[in-house]
């Protein structure tokens, strides 16, 4: 479930907070002299706590309008064949990075037990120094700043990034 809200910052301007369906936080602050901060945000314990700062961005007025336009389809909307949308209906590839402080380090996919945990699928991993492994099996072991390419239907990704953030689904 989505969720968002808004804040007046006095003398700052104003902050918005977006809670997304995979679990992640995005807070955006629009400063009076019209830059604009963008925090990806971890997930904290519960839907309304936020985690670590993944990442920052500050834009000026025209790249955040560039932004908002890309981002809202103005300039490129995908476009899907009915076929295909049938076929794969549900069906979500994402890349998960493997944090720092995740507890899946320095374990194996088997010793997760991830396709039972989860129903989830990985693909392919890339490690922090560029080595692929395409359809790991049950003996990788996970490396902090490794990427991981996942299959799986929105909430079953979900539950993966939890269980290689903290070891829980």
């Amino acid at each position: 479930m989505m969720h968002f809200k808004e804040t007046d910052l006095p003398g700052i301007g104003r902050k918005y907070w977006l809670h997304t369906r995979s679990g992640e936080h995005l807070v955006i602050v629009i400063h009076n002299d019209e830059r604009r901060d963008l925090f990806h945000m971890e997930s904290g314990d519960t839907p309304e706590e936020l985690g670590d700062m993944v990442s920052l961005v500050t834009l000026d007025d025209d790249e955040a309008r560039a932004v908002a336009a890309i981002v809202g389809g103005m300039t490129y909307k995908p476009q899907f064949q009915n076929e295909r949308e049938v076929m794969l209906e549900g069906l979500l590839i994402e890349w998960l990075r493997i944090e720092p402080h995740a507890v899946s380090i320095g374990m194996t996919i088997g010793e997760l037990d991830i396709r039972q945990a989860t129903g989830a699928v990985i693909l392919a991993v890339v490690t922090k120094d560029r080595e692929k492994q395409f359809n790991p099996g049950p003996d990788y072991i996970f490396t902090a700043g490794a990427t991981v390419v996942v299959a799986g239907e929105r909430n079953q990704i979900k539950q993966l990034k939890q269980l290689l953030t903290d070891g829980r689904t």
